[in-house]
């Protein structure tokens, strides 16, 4: 029974520390120690580093359940059974992960990934978005020269507006900006869409030009 209660003890300690981890990655990035993870989570560092020998081990276990994440969002998109439905599920869904999650970002991104786990990601997440792809293109919903890479493509662009809206600006320019991104991911999907369509509402209105030059000419967040 001890052992049992130590072991779950460990668990919950781990589960702590890869939460923790993944809070202030969101917040901070990757500067983030492993001490500071260890205090947010309410873990001694001694426990810390006992769970994790280094913080790239702690990155290491973020990284697979953040690719976890994103295969679950795919696993739903092929289940629909309307194909472009899915698409769109996929990168709504996916977006809005790595939007809210600057360590999710990173990782359809590559940075601070190690080139053997992009490597695995790969081998995990590109089929998955091929296969979505290829069975749109199969019932003529989007264009035929469209491929998984031009959906990577896409997120990586956006997941750009994200960060640039993500600043935290001192004013704020609007109470929806940090969906900004979501506008253009619309207008990309009308372009990959077959014709004709109707055009799609777009769910979020221009920045004037004045919103644009203040959110362009904030500091970043540290």
């Amino acid at each position: 029974m001890t052992d049992r209660i130590l072991r779950r003890d460990a668990e919950l300690n781990r589960e702590k520390l890869v939460a923790s981890g993944r809070t202030l990655l969101a917040e901070r990035g990757a500067d983030a120690t492993l001490n500071e993870i260890a205090a947010h989570a309410g873990v001694g560092v001694g426990t810390a580093y006992r769970r994790f020998p280094h913080k790239q081990a702690l990155f290491d276990a973020i990284f697979e359940q953040q690719v976890g994440e994103l295969e679950q969002v795919l696993r739903d998109a092929l289940d629909n059974p309307d194909p472009w439905a899915g698409i769109v599920d996929y990168l709504e869904r996916s977006l809005a992960l790595q939007a809210s999650d600057r360590g999710m970002a990173q990782v359809l991104t590559g940075r601070r990934v190690r080139p053997e786990q992009h490597d695995w990601e790969r081998d995990r997440i590109a089929p998955m978005v091929n296969e979505l792809t290829e069975r749109a293109k199969a019932q003529g919903v989007v264009r035929t020269d469209v491929t998984g890479t031009d959906l990577v493509f896409i997120q990586i662009g956006l997941i750009g507006i994200a960060e640039t809206t993500h600043r935290e600006p001192d004013v704020r320019i609007r109470e929806d900006v940090e969906e900004l991104h979501r506008r253009y991911l619309w207008l990309m999907l009308d372009g990959i869409r077959t014709h004709p369509h109707v055009a799609s509402q777009l769910p979020i209105p221009p920045l004037t030009t004045e919103q644009t030059h203040q959110l362009l000419t904030q500091p970043p967040r540290p």
